[in-house]
């Protein structure tokens, strides 16, 4: 009964900070006029007064940003959550294993090498050729993540996570490199795309990672009796009949599904993945059916809110969102790793 009050709870403050992210701005739109202008969309009317200059701000500019904040939010925290209870490891985050870092690294080699080497790739498919090219770098670094961790027919977690690290750090240097050959214009766009940002939200936008980013957060939980399994130790879960390569690569496969889409459309926004399941962990517990979905909810209200900061803090400037998510999730982490010295000592 206490979970369930604790659902609501979570769909009344996502609502909350959807009706508030919509509402706030320049122009002012109260939660009535919000609820006004939605419903006029949906073909009637309930008497709350609204002009066109609100209701083209909301339904353009707003709405756009806040829906693609819940699918970011969302699909982040769920990986996070997802991707801690494969690896047994409390500090682990989607970024782990390389996909945020390589995808970053194909989205930088389109903006600053696109002109030159992918003239063709970039007329064929236009708008679509950055996400594409996220998604594939995605792709790669699971595939080399995945390659070198496997071990006589198995996939060996330690070796997975070490592979991560050195899958981060070369994709960090040719980052670094690719962009000492970017020109003024270029290298501001990479900057602010790489510290996260949702400027370039749009209904447009939305549609090309809905199916990527909802397919993770409505699949994910039907893995959490075998993710629980998995939380007691592989050979363990074998025992219990979890199939655990399927497992992880399932899990895997979503996870660079997920993040792959959200880093295309918005740049690197980290720490969501990390701090969202340990709060809903220390909440309601590590059973993973609730706390995927409960991450979910918390993801998506959790980037809302940072979104709304972003671009209201220092108006008329806009803070990349990824330098909000930073700000918040830096100390938490280090919140963390205190928590887990301490553990070790008394150990």
């Amino acid at each position: 009964m206490k979970t369930n009050r604790f659902f609501i709870l979570l769909i009344a403050v996502l609502l909350a900070a959807c009706i508030w992210g919509v509402g706030k701005g320049a122009l002012s739109i109260s939660p009535g006029e919000v609820i006004s202008i939605l419903c006029h969309k949906m073909g009637f009317t309930i008497g709350i007064p609204f002009d066109e200059q609100q209701e083209s701000v909301l339904w353009i500019i707003r709405l756009p940003r806040v829906v693609m904040a819940m699918l970011i939010g969302g699909t982040l925290a769920v990986c996070g959550a997802a991707m801690q209870g494969l690896f047994r490891n409390p500090l682990a985050d989607p970024g782990l294993i390389g996909i945020s870092s390589t995808a970053s690294t194909a989205t930088v080699l389109v903006i600053v090498l696109g002109g030159m080497f992918f003239e063709g790739f970039q007329s064929m498919l236009g708008q679509y050729s950055l996400n594409i090219a996220t998604f594939v770098g995605a792709l790669l670094a699971m595939l080399i993540v995945y390659k070198f961790s496997q071990q006589q027919g198995r996939t060996n977690v330690g070796i997975m996570l070490l592979a991560g690290v050195a899958v981060n750090a070369i994709s960090g240097a040719t980052t670094s490199f690719i962009t000492l050959s970017a020109n003024d214009q270029q290298l501001r766009s990479v900057t602010f795309w790489m510290m996260g940002s949702l400027g370039g939200a749009s209904w447009t936008t939305i549609g090309g990672i809905l199916p990527f980013c909802l397919s993770c957060i409505i699949i994910m939980p039907f893995f959490a009796k075998a993710l629980n399994a998995f939380s007691l130790g592989e050979s363990d879960a074998a025992y219990l009949g979890i199939r655990t390569e399927r497992l992880k690569t399932m899990v895997m496969l979503l996870c660079a599904m997920g993040v792959g889409a959200s880093v295309a459309v918005s740049g690197i926004i980290g720490f969501v993945g990390l701090i969202v399941p340990h709060i809903i962990r220390m909440i309601i517990g590590p059973e993973h059916k609730r706390l995927l979905i409960a991450a979910a909810f918390t993801g998506a209200t959790l980037l809302v809110l940072a979104d709304l900061v972003s671009r209201t803090i220092a108006p008329p400037i806009e803070i990349p969102i990824g330098i909000i998510t930073a700000l918040a999730g830096g100390p938490f982490f280090l919140y963390l790793l205190l928590r887990e010295k301490k553990k070790t000592v008394f150990l």
